[in-house]
């Protein structure tokens, strides 16, 4: 039998690994791990890219000499080219991204945009729909602010901050809440309407149109991504998909 990783006083065959790997449900990731390393076999990174990505997972690592490198590299059964691979697998993997979803990020964010815009808004809710009406109607009238009446009266936890909530994306807003935002402007204020238990008044106070810049560039290539990878999930075996946890699809008859 030969060794293949001593951890403490415990040394571990190569045998071993499957079983143990199972036992601790690690398979499901290493199958996960695998589909990714197929994906993004044949990308590639400069030289640079590689020793700057090697570098820091050394000093990540607490590695600072050559003899250190080569001792943990022996240790863990590791060649520099394995090292190099790990070292720059999460840059592989944005270049995998951006090479088949950069293309028609912009027609994707387009898409997305109604969802990902954020709203700064006015709530206020309570049970009583006579009390409701009297309520909009004192702000309307300029009687008291929506703040006032909010802190004093409103019914949910917005009360604790005059009826303010955001900035939220739409998308993250119940649905008739999210639509009725969307098409209102700036300081207009609705009357009562059913809301579940509650009757609601809401006020828009600011749009914040989402922008495509660099930080939303990696949110939605990872979106992508993700929806790429379960596609890849689902073409596993009934077997493999129920080993990972994904619902496999029900049998025809």
């Amino acid at each position: 039998m030969t060794t293949v990783l001593e951890i403490g006083n415990r040394t571990l065959k190569s045998e071993e690994i499957i079983p143990l790997m199972a036992s601790y449900k690690m398979l499901p990731q290493l199958l996960c791990e695998s589909i990714i390393d197929q994906a993004i076999a044949e990308i590639k990174c400069t030289r640079e890219e590689t020793e700057n990505a090697s570098e820091q997972l050394y000093q990540r690592w607490g590695l600072t000499d050559e003899a250190e490198k080569q001792l943990w590299l022996q240790r863990y059964g590791m060649s520099k080219e394995h090292l190099e691979s790990l070292a720059t697998r999460s840059l592989r993997i944005e270049k995998f991204q951006e090479q088949k979803w950069g293309h028609k990020l912009e027609s994707y964010f387009l898409q997305r945009k109604g969802q990902l815009d954020k709203v700064i808004y006015s709530l206020l809710r309570v049970k009583d729909q006579g009390f409701a009406n009297e309520l909009y109607f004192r702000i309307t009238e300029g009687e008291q602010s929506f703040a006032e009446i909010a802190f004093k009266h409103s019914e949910g936890s917005e009360a604790q901050t005059g009826g303010i909530m955001g900035p939220l994306e739409l998308g993250t807003i119940h649905p008739n809440l999210a639509q009725i935002l969307r098409v209102s402007q700036p300081g207009e204020i609705w009357a009562p309407m059913p809301f579940g238990e509650y009757r609601v008044i809401v006020r828009l106070e600011k749009l914040i149109p989402a922008q495509l810049d660099e930080a939303m560039r990696k949110r939605l290539l990872h979106e992508n991504f993700e929806a790429w990878f379960t596609e890849q999930l689902g073409q596993l075996s009934v077997q493999d998909q129920i080993w990972m946890g994904v619902t496999p699809p029900q049998q025809a008859g």
